[in-house]
C-alpha cells in the first residue's frame, strides 16, 4: 500500500512540473501580454514657500506652468487632439475635469461642445469597471492637458485592465481615433518592442512617463517609438527665467537592454548600447507638485489635491508636442536635433549609477531629465 501511495505521488508531482514549465517557459509576447503596468502618479504637496490666494487651490497650476515653460498656451492648440490612456474607468472624468476648468478660467471642454471623448479600448460607451487608483491617473492626466493645451481636444481611452495587452489597443485606438499626440502615465520592467507593438505611430507624438522609483527603465518609456520623459523638481526663482530646476531623485532613467537606440541619441553620449530613458522632462516632484481635482475618493483623499511623479510630466509633454502642431511630420528623435530648445537641468541625481550622466544630471544630456525641460514649443 505505501509503495502505491509513493507512485501516486510521484506521479502528482511530474503532473505538477509539467503543467509548470510552459508557464516558466512562455514565450515574451505571452508574457508582456499578461504583465500589467502600475500608474505613475505620487501624492505630494504645494512647494515650500509657494504662496496662493486662499482662494486657489495648493499645488502649481496653468498660469504657473506656462510661465515655467515659456509656453504659447493662450494662442495654439487649436485643431489639436490630445489623447490620455489610462486602465479601468473614472466615472467622474469629465465632471471633475469641468471643475479644474472653472476653477482657473479655462474654456468648458465637454462632451457636448465636442471637446472632450470618452471611450473604452475598443472605442465605444461601455467602459471598465471603476478603480479608484487609476481614476486619479485619469483626473492628474485630464488636467494637465487643459493646463498645458486648453484649445486642445482631449481624448480618454479606458483600457479593460492595465495588462500591456489592453493598454496597447487602447493606445492603438487612440491612434485609430486620430490623435495628434498620445500619453502614458504608467509603466512597468523593460519589456521589447517585439512582445509588445503597440506603440509604434508615425505621425502621431507618443509620450511615456519614466517612472517613479528613481534609477532604472521602464516600459512603455523604453520603448524606441516613444518620448521618454522624466521628471524634475521645480520652484520658482529670482534669475531671468522666474523658476529654476533640478533632478527629481525619483525619476526613472537608464538603459533598455531590449530596445535599439534612437538615432538621435547617438552624439549625445548616453553610456547605453540600446535605448536609453529619459529623452526630455517635465516638473514631476510631488514636493512641487500640481493641482488636481478628483471627486473619486481614493486613499482618503478627493477632491482639490497636489501630485508629482511622472504622471504629471508626460501629458504635459504630450500637450506641448499639440501646442507644437509637428507631430505629424517628425519623430522622437526631433528633441535631439533642437537641444538647444530647452532648459538643461544639471544638477540633482536619481541614485547611483555607472556611467554616471545615466543618473546624475550634467550639462547636456542625461539619465533622469534627458535634454532638459522646455523653453517654448522650439523642440518639438
Amino acid at each position: 500500500m505505501t509503495a502505491r501511495i509513493r507512485l501516486l505521488f510521484s506521479f502528482l508531482a511530474a503532473l505538477l512540473l509539467a503543467a509548470a514549465v510552459p508557464a516558466l517557459t512562455a514565450p515574451s509576447a505571452s508574457a508582456a501580454s499578461e504583465a500589467v503596468a502600475h500608474p505613475m502618479f505620487v501624492p505630494g504637496h504645494a512647494a515650500p514657500g509657494f504662496v496662493q490666494s486662499a482662494a486657489t487651490p495648493a499645488g502649481y497650476g496653468p498660469a504657473d506652468l506656462v510661465s515655467a515653460y515659456k509656453l504659447p498656451s493662450s494662442t495654439a492648440g487649436s485643431g489639436q487632439t490630445v489623447a490620455i490612456v489610462d486602465a479601468y474607468n473614472d466615472p467622474t472624468a469629465e465632471a471633475d475635469l469641468g471643475v479644474y476648468r472653472a476653477q482657473y478660467g479655462l474654456p468648458p471642454c465637454t462632451t457636448a461642445n465636442g471637446c472632450f471623448k470618452k471611450v473604452n479600448q475598443n472605442g465605444g460607451t461601455t467602459y471598465p469597471p471603476t478603480d479608484a487608483g487609476w481614476a486619479t491617473e485619469i483626473s492628474l492626466d485630464l488636467d494637465m492637458v487643459s493646463a498645458i493645451c486648453p484649445k486642445c481636444h482631449i481624448l480618454l481611452v479606458e483600457a479593460t485592465s492595465a495588462t500591456y495587452a489592453n493598454l496597447g489597443k487602447a493606445v492603438n485606438e487612440a491612434a485609430a481615433l486620430h490623435a495628434n499626440a498620445i500619453s502614458n502615465s504608467y509603466g512597468g520592467g523593460d519589456v521589447s518592442d517585439s512582445s509588445a507593438p503597440y506603440y509604434n505611430h508615425p505621425g502621431i507624438a507618443v509620450t511615456a512617463s519614466s517612472g517613479d522609483s528613481g534609477y532604472g527603465v521602464s516600459f512603455p518609456a523604453s520603448s524606441h517609438y516613444v518620448t521618454a520623459v522624466g521628471g524634475t523638481h521645480l520652484v520658482k526663482a529670482s534669475n531671468t527665467r522666474g523658476w529654476s530646476e533640478t533632478v527629481w531623485s525619483g525619476a526613472g532613467s537608464g538603459c533598455s537592454t531590449l530596445n535599439t537606440a534612437l538615432s538621435g541619441q547617438s552624439s549625445f553620449n548616453t553610456g547605453c548600447a540600446k535605448r536609453a530613458e529619459a529623452d526630455v522632462s517635465a516638473v514631476a516632484d510631488p514636493a512641487t507638485g500640481v493641482a488636481v481635482y478628483d471627486s473619486t475618493p481614493y486613499g482618503g483623499r478627493s477632491g482639490w489635491q497636489v501630485y508629482g511623479g511622472t504622471s504629471v510630466s508626460s501629458p504635459i509633454i504630450a500637450s506641448v508636442y499639440a501646442l507644437a502642431g509637428n507631430a505629424a511630420s517628425v519623430n522622437n528623435n526631433y528633441p535631439y536635433a533642437h537641444s538647444t530648445s530647452f532648459f538643461d537641468v544639471t544638477s540633482g541625481s536619481n541614485g547611483s549609477c555607472s556611467p554616471s550622466q545615466l543618473c546624475k544630471a550634467r550639462v547636456g544630456w542625461d539619465g533622469p531629465t534627458g535634454l532638459g525641460t522646455p523653453n517654448g514649443v522650439g523642440g518639438f
